[in-house]
């Protein structure tokens, strides 16, 4: 846990020293400080309770999603569409990208997903170790996404995926040229799919797109798949890291899930709630308001902390705990309001899928001794690295 002046006064989201201590330092922020002003990055609000995270979060009014996410001066190359506009544009960019990831949309991937998630189990199962991050978290949720979504060449899959990650923190050296080559790749990507017979995926219906009665513009497009790539790709690996790490360290779970298949998809709520990968998100406060009591200036920085409020106990009883009996579980994993992740379904779906076939396969789930566990800094939250060990089960 950080010390109490740095949460009162120096909090850095995209710090590494918070990455790595992310639960007990966001607990004493809602005990000191739910909405505070920090110093850094020309200063922010930092808002850690569930009260104050769901109002900012819905008052698209008051809080604008136009000036970026990162709660810092640093701009994307492209806008990320449609979470980096308020309504009503925004409104117009989702609806282009929403019939493509329904339930009944993601639901067709199904059988595909889950031989590909067997087959990336077969590869390393005999081995009774594996790094998880490599061998599955990263490669399922980018394959799947690659493939069954946009139609991209899975040879692009591992350049995309670290331009993604890497242009994902504003604080690395590189992420700039990162994000400057990401730009390139989806723009040469469009370039191909105008080329190509329609395929009638989310690509198709971004390309074709008319904006209120205009053709899309090519970066409006290139920020519309920017955003699915982003989202599709770390989000939900780091989530499945996080889960088997929690499966380490609480195997009762997995021995509970083994036994009760049919609780996974609520296991997958909850495990959601407690370790999810979008950690936090940036606002602009375009009018003057109170938020917990502060007085929050037009022109100010908010940080809207989801991980931390999913664990307030106002909202969750014991909320450390991981507890199937809830009678509600409101998490905030996906966001909430107008910006609510378009994506929660099919992460949901491969995240079901995985532990569907995972838990049959896998028992006495370990950390491998001595490992040191290390996360990614910034909006999202995930295992560097997960090497484990397990026992091999026949399915």
């Amino acid at each position: 846990m950080l010390s109490d002046d740095w949460c009162l006064r120096h909090f850095d989201h995209l710090s590494d020293e918070l990455a790595q201590a992310t639960p007990d330092t966001m607990a004493r922020m809602r005990e000191l400080c739910p909405v505070t002003h920090s110093d850094a990055h020309d200063g922010l609000w930092v808002i850690s309770s569930y009260e104050e995270a769901v109002s900012v979060a819905q008052n698209w009014e008051a809080f604008s999603s136009a000036h970026g996410l990162s709660a810092t001066k640093s701009r994307t190359v492209v806008r990320n569409l449609p979470v980096e506009a308020d309504p009503p544009e925004q409104r117009v960019f989702k609806r282009l990208v929403n019939p493509h990831f329904t339930p009944a949309a993601v639901a067709r991937w199904e059988k595909p997903t889950r031989e590909l998630v067997t087959r990336l189990i077969d590869d390393f199962i005999d081995d009774g170790a594996c790094e998880f991050m490599d061998a599955f978290a990263r490669p399922l949720p980018s394959r799947a996404f690659f493939e069954f979504a946009i139609n991209a060449p899975a040879s692009d899959l591992e350049k995309v995926a670290e331009l993604a990650a890497t242009s994902s923190n504003p604080t690395v050296p590189n992420a700039r040229e990162a994000a400057l080559a990401l730009y390139a790749w989806i723009k040469d990507f469009i370039g191909q799919r105008r080329q190509q017979p329609p395929r009638g995926d989310v690509v198709d219906a971004i390309i074709g797109a008319r904006i209120d009665g205009r053709t899309i513009t090519d970066d409006e497009i290139i920020g519309s798949v920017q955003l699915l790539i982003l989202g599709g790709l770390e989000t939900t690996a780091g989530v499945l890291g996080m889960i088997v790490i929690r499966l380490a360290e609480q195997p009762e779970i997995a021995t509970l899930l083994r036994g009760r298949p049919e609780l996974i998809p609520e296991a997958i709520q909850e495990l959601l709630r407690l370790d999810p990968s979008f950690v936090s998100v940036g606002r602009m406060a375009v009018r003057d308001c109170q938020v917990g009591g502060q007085a929050i200036k037009n022109g100010d920085r908010v940080l809207i902390h989801w991980a931390s409020a999913n664990r307030d106990a106002t909202e969750f009883a014991d909320p450390d705990v991981f507890d199937l009996d809830r009678e509600t579980n409101r998490h905030l994993s996906f966001g909430v309001g107008p910006h609510r992740c378009l994506g929660s379904n099919l992460a949901r779906m491969n995240l079901r899928i995985a532990l569907e076939e995972l838990l049959p396969r896998m028992s006495d789930i370990k950390v491998a001794e001595g490992a040191e566990i290390r996360y990614h800094a910034g909006l999202t939250r995930s295992p560097l690295s997960l090497p484990i060990t397990f026992t091999r089960a026949e399915k």
